[in-house]
Order: C-alpha cells, then structure tokens, then sequence
C-alpha cells in the first residue's frame, strides 16, 4: 500500500483542518515538494502548526519527512509504470504473444539446465537414502514454494510416504514441533530469508528432524540452519511479477526427487500408483 492511500485510510479520523490540508494534498500530490510547511498553511487557509500536527498525526516527525515519503512514494510508481520497464525479466508490455512466449522457453530452459547442472548428484543420492528411510516428511514453503510444496506431497504420497504438507504458516511451525528423529522437513524458499520458513526448520531441526533445502545459491539463513540444500538457480534479478523461473527450478528438483525415489521402489510403486488410480476412476 502506497503511503497517499495509508493516509487517505485515516481521513474519518481528522479535525477539520486535517481533513482540509489533505484534500488539498491528495487532489495534487506531485506539487507538495514546491511547498513550505509556511507557504502549504497560507494556500490551504490555516495554521503552519496545523500542517505540522497532522503531519505528526500520520506518523511522521514532521513536514519534512512527510513531504519526502510522498515525493520518494511517486517516484517509486513512476518507475513502475516507466514503459521501458519490463514487465517480467525481459518480456516488455509491447511484446507479442509468440515474442512473450518464446522469452518464457528461455528464461524456463535457462532454470532447468542450470539448476540440474548445479546438483551434487553424490550429496542428492545421501537425501534420497534420508527419504527413503524417514518415518514422515513434511513439507514447507509460502506463496508460490507452497504450490511446488503441496505437489511434492502428493507425489510423495501415491509412493506409500507419509508427507505433510499446509499452505498456513502457523500449522506448518506446530506441525514442525511434532517431528523427530527420524523425520525430515524439507524447505523450499527461493529467498531463504522469510521468518516464518526459519522458524518452522529450526524448529524442526531442535526436534531431531533433518532439514533439507531448496533454496538459491546465495548466502541466507536457511542455507545455515539446513542439514543439506539442493541449489535452485533462476534469472531473477531483474524486474518480476511472479516466482516464474524460481518455481520452474523448484518444480525440476521435485520432480527429480520423486522420480528418483518412484525408480528405488519400483514394483511396490507401481503397484500402489495404479491401486490409485484404480480408486481414483470408481468416482468418475
């Protein structure tokens, strides 16, 4: 939320004087940097200590820091809408559909193969004896992780594993304190850095459980608390309006994790996924 629509929020709440210097304010933001807290009092009609208590009342210490918030606040949207600006990455509002689509196939393509390259397939074959043995796996992530997180489980359980995994933060921490040894937790957090994630794989680690990692090369919390991480790499330090190549790393490691785990089971798996399916078909 911008700071012009937090403080249109509090309107209801002002004197009339307040709610007459922001009107003021509001139907012509971009000028409040030629102004003066003196020269914005005498071209509203009221007093210069008016424009300084409101300004207070908004939560700032005083007209100057009021007026540079709005002023960085419009400049921050401006860039935003600048037309040049890329809408994703490198796809621009002017690109055709086939020019959108064929930039999408590169920047998936780029995730998929550096991400697979990356893998410490020695360290990955360790993670998968882990899952193999585990007596439950949870499974963690928020926002666009959550998605990948959600389909993992349920890859993980037409295996035969027992695998946890809940979209809300809250039941994702208490389901983590009911881990133990034995258990493993896997993360999936492109940042590494969101407090909820952290809190849910220490947590899980304090219980015994092994914390597993899916997050990106650079240095972040969650590379410190996990037991092993899987790298995810993705082009996104540009301009992004969605997880688009984060997820498309995650999904590749997921799918590479279940496969893997689906070809040591074998027969027993493939007899559990088509009993599946076979359920599955009688309410169709």
């Amino acid at each position: 939320m911008s700071i012009l629509e937090k403080i249109q929020k509090q309107r209801s709440s002002l004197s009339t004087n307040g709610v007459k210097i922001l009107d003021f304010i509001l139907e012509a933001p971009s000028s409040i940097g030629s102004y003066s807290s003196q020269a914005l009092a005498s071209k509203v009609g009221v007093s210069q200590s008016s424009i300084v208590k409101l300004t207070q009342r908004l939560g700032f210490k005083g007209f100057t820091a009021f007026k540079l918030a709005i002023i960085e606040d419009l400049g921050r949207k401006q860039a935003i809408l600048e037309p040049e600006r890329p809408i994703h990455n490198k796809i621009h509002s002017d690109d055709s559909s086939q020019t959108m689509a064929q930039k999408l196939i590169q920047e998936k393509h780029h995730a998929l193969i550096a991400t697979t390259n990356a893998i410490d397939y020695s360290e990955f074959e360790t993670i998968i004896s882990l899952l193999n043995r585990a007596n439950r796996i949870q499974i963690v992530g928020i926002g666009g992780s959550a998605l990948t997180a959600k389909d993992l489980a349920f890859k993980l359980l037409k295996l035969g594993m027992i695998a946890l995994s809940e979209q809300d933060s809250h039941v994702q921490i208490a389901t983590a304190n009911t881990l133990s040894v034995g258990d493993i937790q896997i993360v999936i957090s492109y940042s590494g850095n969101r407090k909820e994630i952290l809190v849910a794989a220490q947590t899980a680690l304090e219980k015994g459980a092994t914390v597993i990692a899916l997050t990106s090369t650079k240095k972040n919390p969650l590379r410190k608390i996990a037991s092993y991480c899987i790298d995810t790499i993705a082009d996104e330090r540009q301009f992004r309006s969605s997880s688009i190549s984060s997820r498309t790393a995650q999904n590749v490691v997921t799918d590479l994790i279940f496969m893997t785990l689906f070809q040591s089971r074998s027969d027993t798996a493939k007899l559990l996924i088509n009993d599946i399916s076979s359920s599955i078909d009688k309410v169709r």
